[in-house]
């Protein structure tokens, strides 16, 4: 997730009787066939064989498979690729089933995931067959693509987007309005079917590939919306499925995207200056929340003032807002941000190798090939306010409250008001006649904030969350005990817990 998540390496039924709940069409597009599911898949698509060979450099096995460019016209428009892998289980005897995860963003590359989660978790790799796969639009699969690199980084690098003169919000519509036409200019008619209803029909191909009746699965941050959707469009598919860092995935991505700064914020003021005042003797930063801030602020203003040429890169004060959030992420990265503070301060005092390792981490804020994703899925999942007027307004009171990341919402938001309007049916996520589902969350993450998660929780029937201390971003395969026994007891025994629960933060 990132989701307003995650940047580039920084910066988420048709229901029939008492199934899960309904797909509502919009528009003859989006039609879904009576009683749920799938329409009929031609027999290209349901009798392909996977042909599974070793993945480049790594000890997952990969494959690809084709499917429908639009699932509820299967036989118009060229067919799409998606990328697969999996990991076997390294105990045949103990083998359970498929354990299907998914990466987040939207726009990261799942490809890769179950080697990490296989080496995390040796009792999960014993009992499943991990699955992973690249979601059509990214990476190894059909990819979608928008605008290049180099005019991404002036949407999201140049001057300073908490500039809310007119000049520079009539800038950023334009910006947007042109990052859009690049996408459908690029992208040859795929950005409405870049939506994560199309995607959880590949994912339901991909499970009938494997030649099984049901999946498990896991997911974390935007997976936790991909997921919740597959549960509800294909309730009798499912037997365990973990939702990890949770997207609201019972509402809409422009309410969701609107609460980031707040949580944003909230990590920064709550964790990270206290912790880094709390190291004053090593970083110098100020020895009290208030003046480590008031040292971020004067950086800031600098950097607005002057930009930081550093090797080539031209370090701006939007620069150093996404290196902060991609701090917040998770803890362990405070003290590479706090040490990016100080040299910031003094980069001629840095030798020429730190220079450069500094130049090449900041050099793209956002990756292109990341945001051309995220912004065809968040801006066609669900409806967006077009109103122009309406998002000036609301952006610059982000901006005032929560400058952190609510200095950004504007472009974000003005991408998706010019977004072409999108025909995708709505999922109402309810959770009825699913098995129960495990939720995990941490009260502070900055991205799939802890409000959110409730709410999905409490729309999603049946389901059990699990609270996490802290604010890291992603609770399982994060080195905490108490959250991977939840996890690794339900996915191998089916064991829940009785009613809501807590576990501690991670202790490093």
């Amino acid at each position: 997730m990132h989701v307003f998540t995650k940047p580039a390496r920084w910066l988420a039924a048709a229901a029939c009787g008492l199934l899960a709940a309904a797909v509502l069409p919009v528009g003859p597009a989006s039609a879904t066939p009576p009683g749920g599911g799938s329409p009929q898949i031609p027999g290209r698509y349901r009798h392909q064989q996977l042909d599974w060979q070793p993945c480049p450099g790594g000890s997952l096995e990969c494959a690809s498979m084709s499917v429908p460019r639009d699932w509820y016209h299967p036989d118009a428009g060229p067919s799409l690729t998606i990328a697969v892998s999996r990991h076997r289980a390294a105990d045949p005897a103990k083998r359970r089933g498929v354990l299907m995860m998914a990466a987040g963003g939207p726009g990261a590359s799942g490809l890769p995931r179950p080697a990490r989660l296989a080496s995390y978790s040796p009792k999960l790799a014993d009992a499943y067959d991990i699955v992973g796969f690249d979601q059509r639009g990214v990476g190894a699969s059909t990819r979608v693509v928008c605008s290049d690199q180099e005019k991404v980084d002036t949407i999201f690098g140049g001057g300073d987007l908490r500039d809310r003169s007119a000049a520079a919000v009539r800038q950023t519509f334009d910006r947007a309005r042109d990052f859009v036409q690049d996408c459908k200019h690029n992208s040859g008619g795929l950005l409405p079917y870049i939506t994560t209803d199309q995607a959880v029909h590949d994912m339901d191909l991909y499970r009938e590939l494997l030649g099984v009746e049901k999946i498990s699965y896991y997911g974390p941050s935007y997976a936790s919306f991909l997921g919740a959707y597959y549960a509800t469009e294909f309730p009798r598919r499912v037997e365990r499925v973990v939702l990890d860092s949770n997207v609201d995935f019972t509402g809409d991505w422009q309410s969701f995207l609107r609460g980031q700064p707040m949580s944003f914020q909230r990590r920064f003021e709550q964790d990270f200056l206290p912790w880094l005042a709390k190291n004053d003797a090593t970083y110098h930063q100020g020895s009290t929340p208030e003046e480590a801030k008031a040292s971020y602020e004067r950086l800031r203003a600098a950097l607005h003032d002057r930009p930081l040429n550093v090797e080539g890169t031209v370090i701006t004060p939007n620069h150093l807002d996404a290196a902060a959030t991609d701090a917040l992420y998770n803890a362990d990265k405070f003290a590479g941000f706090a040490s990016l503070l100080g040299f910031l301060e003094h980069p001629d005092q840095a030798p020429t190798e730190t220079r450069k390792a500094v130049a090449a981490q900041l050099r793209h804020l956002m990756s292109a090939d990341f945001v051309a994703d995220f912004f065809a899925v968040t801006c066609g999942d669900t409806p967006w306010n077009r109103d122009g007027r309406y998002w000036a307004e609301e952006s610059a009171e982000a901006t005032r409250a929560h400058p952190l990341a609510g200095a950004r919402e504007l472009t974000y938001a003005s991408v998706c008001a010019n977004w072409p309007h999108s025909k995708t049916p709505r999922v109402k996520v309810t959770g009825e006649g699913l098995p129960p589902v495990l939720m995990l969350n941490s009260k502070d993450d900055p991205a799939t904030y802890y409000e959110a998660a409730v709410r999905a929780h409490q729309g999603l029937a049946g389901s059990r969350l699990v609270t996490v201390e802290g604010g890291d971003h992603g609770q399982f395969q994060n080195r905490n005990a108490c959250v991977d026994a939840h996890v690794e007891g339900y996915l191998l025994d089916g064991t829940l817990p009785a009613e809501d629960t807590g576990c501690p933060a991670a202790q490093r």
